[in-house]
């Protein structure tokens, strides 16, 4: 059985694909891009393609079908490969070194760490903890362990 019960999805054609035009498929694209990534609308749990569709002033058909056609991709996966990137960023930073996958999961967007994981493990081909494993595995020298960080605070403060 595959891990986390990620399956294949057939490849349907939507015939309401096709009624939009390119020009207006390439607006929407730009302004899609515009509210998911620069406003970063990705992180908000709430954030779905009908509340996308309402504040673009369209539908939510139109929404799926340039999702679909330009992004290759259906919405849900789409927002979840934004909040993927980022947690893969957060996950190795030191700054965000004290949060849990929990905290990190929420941050980015996710409503519960199963979804994360799943959709972490999908785009990843492992779990954020292995990500992290890995990456400090391959990059020691990046990661100051918590007890590192206290020592050489109390070094570096004068002594009373």
């Amino acid at each position: 059985m595959a891990k986390y019960n990620i399956t294949e999805k057939k490849e349907k054609e939507a015939a309401y694909r096709s009624l939009v035009s390119p020009r207006l498929m390439d607006e929407l694209k730009e302004k899609i891009l515009d509210f998911i990534l620069i406003q970063k609308k990705y992180k908000d749990k709430d954030y779905s393609a009908k509340k996308l569709a309402e504040d673009l002033g369209t539908n939510t058909r139109y929404i799926s079908a340039v999702v679909n056609v330009r992004f290759h991709m259906n919405y849900t996966s789409f927002v979840n490969k934004y909040r993927i990137e980022e947690a893969m960023t957060m996950l190795v930073d030191k700054r965000y070194q004290d949060m849990n996958m929990e905290e990190i999961s929420s941050v980015v967007g996710f409503s519960n760490r199963q979804s994360f994981y799943a959709s972490f493990y999908k785009i990843n081909g492992l779990t954020p903890r292995e990500y992290k494993i890995r990456h400090f595995a391959q990059h020691p020298s990046l990661k100051e362990g918590k007890k590192e960080q206290r020592k050489s605070r109390k070094a570096t403060q004068p002594q009373q």
